[in-house]
């Protein structure tokens, strides 16, 4: 029988345990929103155990210990699951996604399956800790398995998406019905999402190639089977950008459905917070004050109001290299200022160096001649660079951390999805008329006359125009919805379902305990 929510200390004085486990998937774009979801949770006073393995912890420490020393009321831990990606197949210290070529990160998907045996022994002592099990297991959508060990100790587990709900759907909806296998057309609808129309164009790699016994095929089964059975789901959106998709999920799953995003650090919502933030950094009080991040903000100051293209494709993507290329013959003749975060083209490690020799003859040397461009190797201090007030495009792979980024500081994007639901952001984002779309995938044909002219259309005051005023209104709409209401202005829609899923999370505790 599993153990109570009910809890009682030594004394037998009756008290109740608020402790929250929430599990991310081992990836960078992943551990960052758990991590600040992690933050919203332990302010209203519940102990939160953040899981992962070895290096994902290690890697996260600081992190939590700066979260503490700035409010010290935050009870946030972390709690460690052994792994050895040598038993799997996988490079030495190889504990998240950022790390490996994208042929193996399935590789990582299947061995994260290992780590049920460990996590159950975690919730067996942290029931024994503290009397009593969980409030809920918050976890993610590659480990699709908590729900089974939520089960069997009989706490209720929430989904949290990651990614945004309209990416969420209709990445779920191809892998449960695979309907481009069903048709030789290259436009098709999705049978339970029939208003939405795709091309194959629009479909990540692993989608196109499935056949429905395929390796990754079988993964999604196993996982999306168990994520629809989950009590709750969390969404890293809000209501402007996507009520019409989070009614379509409250509707079809009929569970609780709570949008408290942009989950994102409160100070990179509030303008005035963010210069604080970047004035800390150029004086070299924040960890990433590195000497290239003050070079690239002092760059910024230089330059004028929203006339800076900002090119980055997140901590793992990467394109061919003769698109690199082309996109830096495009960005040169578009005369526009622009910072670029360069990594190793495709068919090179992610880990190595990366060369001048992946950029056309004399560019970089070119660029700083000119002061036209910055080439930023493999790391930006991206939301400074967003939230400066030079900036005025971002081209970018349309992961929803970067999406999110981009919209909150009412930064208008060119879209170049390369894996996952990227494809469908980018949908998404034409759809509400905030971004245009250059190429589809990483060896997508692309050429520097078609990045010059995308450059422009979105730069130019006259044919960006529209774009950047829908990206100002949805940025507005973004801190709107984040809006807390210690100022007496009245709470935002994302604060309100953050107040409404912990006295769920309550009342279902106090609900199992009285069964």
């Amino acid at each position: 029988m599993a153990p109570s929510s009910d809890c009682t200390n030594p004394s037998g004085e009756h008290r109740q345990k608020h402790h929250v486990v929430m599990f991310p998937f081992m990836a960078q774009g992943h551990i960052i929103p758990f991590f600040q979801l992690s933050k919203l949770a332990a302010r209203t006073g519940f102990t939160i155990t953040i899981v992962s393995t070895p290096l994902n912890v290690q890697a996260l420490t600081p992190t939590i210990q700066s979260a503490r020393q700035k409010d010290s009321s935050l009870d946030i831990r972390l709690a460690e699951l052994p792994f050895s990606s040598a038993h799997h197949g996988l490079p030495p210290r190889s504990e998240k996604t950022d790390s490996l070529p994208y042929s193996q990160v399935l590789t990582l998907m299947e061995a994260a399956e290992y780590l049920q045996p460990h996590f159950e022994n975690l919730i067996r002592r942290i029931c024994a800790e503290d009397g009593c099990t969980p409030l809920c297991i918050i976890s993610d959508m590659f480990l699709g398995w908590t729900q089974d060990v939520a089960d069997m100790f009989g706490i209720p587990r929430i989904f949290f998406l990651t990614c945004g709900v309209y990416g969420t759907l209709l990445y779920y909806s191809m892998w449960n019905h695979l309907p481009h296998t069903k048709t030789d057309s290259e436009e098709f609808t999705l049978p339970d999402l029939p208003h939405v129309s795709l091309h194959r164009s629009q479909l990540p790699t692993n989608i196109k190639m499935a056949t429905g016994t395929d390796s990754w095929s079988l993964f999604q089964a196993r996982h999306i089977s168990r994520n629809v059975r989950s009590w709750g789901f969390i969404c890293n959106s809000f209501e402007q950008l996507e009520h019409r998709y989070l009614e379509h999920l409250r509707k079809s799953t009929g569970r609780p459905v709570w949008a408290v995003g942009p989950v994102l650090p409160p100070e990179f919502l509030s303008s005035s917070q963010s210069h604080a933030v970047r004035d800390q950094l150029l004086q070299g009080k924040e960890a990433n004050g590195t000497s290239d991040a003050i070079s690239c903000l002092q760059w910024l100051d230089s330059q004028k109001v929203s006339s800076v293209l900002y090119v980055s494709f997140g901590s793992q993507n990467t394109i061919s290299a003769s698109n690199m290329k082309e996109l830096a013959l495009g960005l040169e003749s578009s005369g526009q200022p622009f910072i670029w975060v360069v990594r190793p083209p495709l068919g090179v490690p992610s880990t190595a160096e990366f060369s001048s020799d992946f950029l056309p003859d004399g560019f970089e040397e070119r660029m700083k001649t000119k002061n036209q461009g910055l080439v930023m190797k493999k790391w930006a201090p991206q939301r400074e660079i967003l939230s400066h007030p030079s900036s005025g495009g971002f081209l970018s792979h349309c992961g929803w951390n970067s999406t999110l980024e981009g919209l909150s500081q009412g930064v208008p994007i060119i879209g170049w999805p390369i894996a996952g639901e990227q494809y469908f952001n980018s949908k998404l984002l034409e759809e509400v008329g905030v971004c245009v779309e250059i190429c589809r995938g990483s060896e997508g044909e692309l050429n520097k006359e078609k990045v010059e002219r995308t450059v422009k259309v979105l730069m130019s005051e006259k044919k960006g125009g529209g774009m950047r005023e829908r990206a100002a209104a949805m940025r507005d709409a973004a801190r709107k919805a984040v809006r807390d209401s210690e100022d007496g202005t009245e709470k935002g829609s994302s604060m309100r379902d953050v107040d409404d899923m912990i006295q769920d999370i309550l009342a279902t505790s106090r609900l199992c305990q009285s069964l």
